[in-house]
């Protein structure tokens, strides 16, 4: 369904504008305004003209990468600033086996391409946007600020070893934006950050 967008009962194809599958990913649409609106009613109410394009494309692309299903889960703890949460997914996923460098630098087809670092930048998440740093980046130690230090050492997080190539900072989203670009458009809490350079490769 979430391929062909038609009713799997009448076959009918559900969005109300023109959409199909794009060449590139075939979970993300040729045409970003498609919707399909439903009447949803759960416990609590009926909610009317619900979008769920995006809820069903979520789960048929988890269904066929459940590899990032765990990227997934530390993406949204990096938008929501839990760094506790990161750091049992991290140890958990390195007890089994997992390439916790290609976790930390998993970027969202779902979600323009952003990676940890850029989400945690997105939402003033400075803390986390440390601990990615430390984990997955080749800054120097003393370029960190004390509580950095503290807390990864608090954590037993130590730093993976990192070349420019796999550096966090040069990821790019959809639209060429490296986190620091992002920084750079957002300001706010990011100024001292780029005026130190730590963005910077």
């Amino acid at each position: 369904m979430a391929l062909s967008l038609k009713c799997p009962s009448c076959d009918k194809y559900l969005p109300g504008n023109a959409a199909g599958p794009s060449t590139t990913n075939q979970f993300l649409q040729t045409t970003p305004g498609a919707s399909i609106l439903t009447r949803y009613t759960n416990e609590g109410g009926t909610e009317e003209n619900l979008d769920i394009l995006p809820s069903i494309t979520e789960e048929a692309y988890l269904e066929s990468h459940p590899e990032a299903r765990p990227a997934r889960a530390l993406h949204v703890m990096c938008s929501e600033g839990d760094v506790g949460g990161i750091v049992v997914l991290l140890h958990d996923a390195s007890n089994d086996g997992a390439d916790v460098g290609a976790l930390l630098r998993y970027q969202d087809p779902l979600a323009g391409m952003k990676s940890g670092l850029h989400l945690a930048v997105e939402n003033g998440q400075e803390e986390v946007a440390w601990l990615l740093l430390w984990l997955s980046s080749t800054v120097p130690d003393g370029a960190f600020p004390e509580v950095a230090l503290q807390a990864a050492a608090s954590m037993a997080v130590g730093r993976l070893n990192v070349g420019a190539a796999e550096d966090v900072r040069g990821l790019k989203d959809s639209e060429g934006r490296t986190a620091g670009e992002l920084a750079k458009h957002i300001q706010g809490p990011w100024s001292t950050w780029l005026d130190a350079g730590i963005f910077n490769l």
